[in-house]
């Protein structure tokens, strides 16, 4: 697994991250943080329930252990 940080555009309610609960949430000023341990074909279905969403995508970091 890879530790990913995906910023994106807009707050994301604690109800629409109920499906993904192994990911950690900060909010500021209307973005969103999501800091977690991802597989690579997990990190694909955060981006497709992101964008199902509406929810744009900033920024996608990997973290360096």
């Amino acid at each position: 697994m890879t530790r990913i940080l995906i910023r994106v555009d807009s707050a994301v309610s604690d109800d629409d991250l109920a499906t993904l609960p192994h990911l950690n949430l900060a909010t500021q000023r209307a973005t969103t943080t999501l800091v977690g341990d991802l597989a690579d074909d997990e990190l694909q279905r955060v981006l497709d329930l992101l964008s199902a969403l509406g929810v744009d995508v900033i920024e996608i970091v990997t973290i360096p252990e």
